[in-house]
C-alpha cells in the first residue's frame, strides 16, 4: 500500500506538470497526460506488481512533424525484498503514416530507481511498429530489441501482433500475441516464451475501461516461480 500511495504522489506531479506545460508549449507541440489504475501490472504476460493493483501515469509531448517523447511510471513489486518499488520509462521516437500504413520507430529506457545496481534491472530497447486499419478491424505488428535485457540477460527480441475489432454498442475486442526471445534465460529467470491476451474495451464518460484475459505458455511454478499463469486483469484509464 505504501508503494501505491507513493505512486499517487508521483502521478500528481505528472498531472501538475502537464497542466503547467500545456499552457506554454508552442502551437507545433501537443502535450497530453494519462492516468490508470489496474488490478495488476502485467508486462508481456508476466506480473510486475506481484499480482497486486498498480497506479500508473505518464506525460507525452508530440511535434507536428511526428517526433515525440514522454515519460511513464508505475509501482512494481518483483518479490525482491523491495529492491525495486517503481518503474519509470523514458521514450522518444518518430511516427507517421504512408498510404494508410502507420509506422513508429523509437527507443525506450526502463529505469527502476532504488534497486541495487548489481541487479542490472535498468535496460533499453529499440522499437519498431507497423499498423493498418482495414475498417472492420485494425492490426499492428511490433518488434522490440534490447542489446542487454532486464537483469543483464543479454540481447532480447520481442515480436508481437495485435488485432482490434469494433463491436456493437461501441465496445472493442482487443487481441494480442507475442513471443519473447532472451539470450541468457538463466539470468532472466525463465525460458523463451509466448504470451497472449484477449480483452474487451469500452469508453464510459471519457474513461477507458478494459477487462482482459492474459496467459503465457510458461508452466507455473516449474518454469516461472509466480505471475505467469492465466489471470484476468481490469483497468480504468483516462487521457487528458
Amino acid at each position: 500500500m505504501k508503494h501505491i500511495l507513493n505512486s499517487y504522489a508521483v502521478l500528481a506531479l505528472f498531472l501538475c506538470s502537464s497542466s503547467a506545460l500545456a499552457g506554454n508549449i508552442s502551437e507545433s507541440l501537443e502535450g497530453s497526460a494519462n492516468v490508470a489504475i489496474v488490478s495488476e501490472y502485467s508486462f508481456r504476460g508476466i506480473a510486475q506488481s506481484n499480482e497486486q493493483p498498480a497506479v500508473q501515469g505518464g506525460f507525452d509531448l508530440a511535434h507536428d512533424t511526428g517526433v515525440y517523447a514522454g515519460i511513464w511510471g508505475s509501482n512494481v513489486d518483483f518479490n525482491d525484498n523491495n529492491e525495486a518499488s517503481s518503474e519509470f520509462d523514458l521514450y522518444a521516437g518518430y511516427s507517421g503514416s504512408y498510404e494508410g500504413v502507420s509506422y513508429d520507430i523509437g527507443a525506450i529506457y526502463y529505469a527502476y530507481p532504488g534497486a541495487n545496481s548489481a541487479l542490472n534491472y535498468d535496460f533499453w530497447e529499440a522499437s519498431f511498429a507497423l499498423g493498418y486499419d482495414f475498417g472492420h478491424f485494425a492490426t499492428s505488428a511490433t518488434l522490440n530489441y534490447s542489446p542487454d535485457y532486464f537483469g543483464a540477460s543479454g540481447h532480447a527480441e520481442y515480436y508481437a501482433l495485435a488485432v482490434d475489432v469494433p463491436l456493437p454498442n461501441e465496445f472493442v475486442l482487443n487481441t494480442h500475441i507475442g513471443h519473447q526471445n532472451i539470450e541468457n534465460n538463466r539470468a532472466f529467470g525463465v525460458k523463451d516464451y509466448t504470451d497472449w491476451s484477449v480483452g474487451v474495451g469500452y469508453n464510459l464518460y471519457g474513461f477507458d475501461l478494459s477487462l482482459a484475459y492474459i496467459d503465457t505458455d510458461l508452466d507455473e511454478p516449474h518454469e516461472c516461480s509466480d505471475g505467469c499463469a492465466e489471470r484476468v486483469i481490469f483497468s480504468v484509464s483516462r487521457n487528458f
